[in-house]
Order: C-alpha cells, then sequence, then structure tokens
C-alpha cells in the first residue's frame, strides 16, 4: 500500500494545537462493536498496520493516530518530544472521539505510551475505562534491550541532530532489513514508503528530537514498571521472539511482573511482527479464551 492511500483513509483532528493524523474505522456497520486504539512505534507511523487493519475493523472499531512528529502529523520544530506529551495527546484524541471503553493495543515507542496512561488509569486519573492491555515488542525493559547504534547516536545530546542530517534512505534500509528475522518479507518499495513519511514535513530535523524516548525509559523506570507491576487491567503479551531489539528476556519478565497476563510467542518473526507475521499476530490479538494459550 502507497503512503497516499493510507492517508486517504484518514483525516486531520486539531489535539492540543497540533495536527494529527487519525484512521477511524467507525461506521454505521461497526458502532455496536468494541474499539481498539493502536500506538505505534518508533520510526515509523501508523501505516505499520497496514496489513492488519481490514480484518481487525470486522471485530473491532479500530483507532489508529501518528504520534506527534511522526507520519503525516505535525512535526514542530521547537518542542521537547516527551512520552508523557504523546500520551496527554492520545488521550485527548480519545476523549475528542468520544471513547468510554478501549483495548489498548502498543507496539515498540507506544508500549511507553501506554505504561504512561495505565499508571494515570491505576491512580484513577482517567475518565476512560480500559478493558484489555496487548504488549508487543516495546524495550520497556530498557535496561535489558539491545539498541541499534543508529539509536544510540541519534540520541546523542550533541552528535543527534548531525547523525539525522547524514541518514539516508540506503541506512534506513539496512537498519530495517536487519530486525526482520525475513528480511525478503519487506520489499524496498514498503521500506520507502515508510522512509517517506519520517522525511514528510521537514521530519529529518526532529528525529534526534523523537529518539530522546529511549533516555525517558530511564527516567521514568520506576513509574513505568511500577505500574504495569500494580495494574489490575488484564494483559496480552503478544512477542516476536526473533526481535534483535525488543529481545525475548523483556517479554519473559514482564509476563513475571504484570499479575493479569497471559504471554503468547511468535516464532520466526522479528520486530515488526504487524508486517511480518500479520496473520499469526491477528489470530493472537483476536483469541477469545483468554485463559487458553
Amino acid at each position: 500500500m502507497t503512503s497516499n492511500e493510507w492517508k486517504s483513509r484518514g483525516n486531520f483532528l486539531k489535539v492540543n494545537n497540533n495536527r494529527l493524523f487519525v484512521i477511524d474505522t467507525n461506521n454505521d456497520s461497526n458502532k455496536s462493536q468494541k474499539s481498539m486504539v493502536v500506538l505505534h512505534g518508533y520510526p515509523t507511523s501508523s501505516l505499520d498496520y497496514y496489513k492488519v487493519l481490514p480484518e481487525l475493523s470486522k471485530s473491532y472499531r479500530v483507532i489508529l493516530h501518528d504520534h506527534l512528529g511522526f507520519g503525516f502529523s505535525d512535526k514542530p520544530k521547537n518542542v521537547v518530544y516527551s512520552l508523557v506529551k504523546q500520551a496527554d495527546i492520545a488521550l485527548e484524541l480519545w476523549r475528542q472521539l468520544g471513547l468510554k471503553k478501549i483495548y489498548l493495543f502498543a507496539h515498540d515507542y507506544g508500549t511507553s505510551v501506554a505504561t504512561e496512561i495505565i499508571a494515570r488509569y491505576n491512580a484513577n486519573e482517567l475518565d476512560i475505562k480500559i478493558e484489555q492491555l496487548i504488549l508487543t515488542n516495546g524495550s520497556i525493559h530498557i535496561e535489558l534491550s539491545q539498541l541499534r547504534t543508529i539509536q544510540k547516536l541519534l540520541k546523542h545530546k550533541f552528535l543527534g541532530k548531525y547523525v539525522a542530517k547524514l541518514t539516508n534512505f540506503p541506512i534506513f534500509r539496512k537498519n530495517m532489513k536487519n530486525i526482520y528475522f525475513d528480511s525478503s518479507k519487506v520489499t524496498d518499495n514498503e521500506l520507502k514508503e515508510m522512509w517517506e513519511l519520517i522525511e514528510l514535513n521537514g521530519g529529518r530535523e526532529v528525529i534526534h528530537k523523537l529518539t530522546q524516548y529511549i533516555n525517558e525509559r530511564y527516567l521514568y523506570w520506576d513509574r513505568w514498571i511500577g505500574a504495569l507491576k500494580e495494574t489490575r487491567v488484564q494483559t496480552k503479551i503478544i512477542w516476536a521472539k526473533n526481535d534483535p531489539i525488543a529481545v525475548p528476556a523483556i517479554a519473559k519478565l514482564l509476563a513475571k511482573e504484570i499479575p493479569n497476563n497471559i504471554l503468547f510467542w511468535m516464532e520466526n518473526t522479528g520486530h515488526f511482527l504487524m508486517l511480518e507475521s500479520p496473520k499469526e499476530l491477528l489470530e493472537l490479538i483476536l483469541k477469545n479464551n483468554y485463559n487458553n494459550n
């Protein structure tokens, strides 16, 4: 799917003084369905879900948005990009859409936005009910993560902006292929669409700022890991076993810490599980019997 085709499925909504790109599958035929909100990963966009959205939207009203600084959403130059701020934005978007009960599905960068939301939920600060949390391949336990060299360089306080200027499609292509289990499952056209959305609207000028999320995972470690240990929200952990960044040890530890969880493994799959093994991911998301693994 091209980025323009994906764009045609959504709209732009103003949230906290910025334009967000939002896809909402709500229509007359699914108004009675449960609502699933999706928080995408770094450094890509909601386009990551183009393979799973058609089937997922048969069972849920699905709401996806590009985080501020990502994809088609605004990429302001003079702001501090924060996972806490991204949580503020997501919650305000869902309020505007009138959501009262949600299934919260998060991947990669999005898992830390989700844990900030769970921390607020535990403290009874939200007017929305979270029916289920679905976590997929995010370096929530940042101390166990195997960061790529490019991530370490981009988050560097002084070097980051210069590294961002030098980064190009061949570098991006190489790094992305390295985090697939089977790199033949991603085409150059797919990768070009991803790269174009990163560069769109001056995105290269903010990518080093977005990468500061890694430091936030250390800064808020106690709050976010603590929130998962305390939550009573039913949680599915769906983990691609061959992810070289968000390694299996993270999922195993989360499964020990989160009180009401079930862990599902995806074999022969890398970091972008929704792109590499979409059918298997869908089966696990839609699995009805929570206690049947």
